[in-house]
């Protein structure tokens, strides 16, 4: 049964903060093998113009994606999740995030469809520091792959 589009535009609420930490940076610069000295060298970081390191761009996935499962277990929107696929994923910045932050994220259904079958569904996850700053804007693509003939 396809998404209901009558879910495109609810938000969920806030998560709890998440605190970013050097540690986290440096083990997820090493994850993706990017040996950038701001993700790990405080002076290095400083040197480019931050106040202490920075994440790599792709980082926010950390906490952006565990918020959108408000989303993916909204037993009211009835998403398969043993369909889904991670279809795209986009990031938009004010500003880096940086060690220290505490990040958190409000979800929403920015858009649903319906392509061959399959589901698409849109959700934007809006992250502020704890002084309600803007730091990244994160758009995921979620594709609930249509069930074959037999229903698998």
């Amino acid at each position: 049964m396809p998404l209901d589009p009558s879910f495109i535009g609810r938000t969920y609420p806030p998560t709890e903060p998440y605190e970013v930490g050097r540690e986290k940076i440096r083990e997820f610069a090493e994850a993706i093998g990017d040996a950038n000295p701001a993700y790990t060298d405080p002076e290095a970081a400083k040197a480019f113009g931050h106040p202490d390191v920075i994440a790599p761009p792709t980082f926010p996935f950390v906490i952006t994606y565990g918020a959108a499962g408000q989303v993916v277990n909204d037993p009211e929107l009835g998403l398969d999740y043993s369909r889904v696929v991670h279809g795209d994923q986009k990031f938009t910045y004010t500003r880096p995030v940086r060690a220290g932050d505490r990040l958190t994220v409000t979800v929403s259904i920015e858009a649903i469809k319906s392509l061959a079958g399959n589901d698409v569904l849109t959700v934007r996850g809006e992250v502020h520091d704890e002084s309600g700053e803007h730091v990244v804007t994160s758009v995921m693509s979620l594709v609930a792959r249509a069930a074959d003939e037999e229903g698998k």
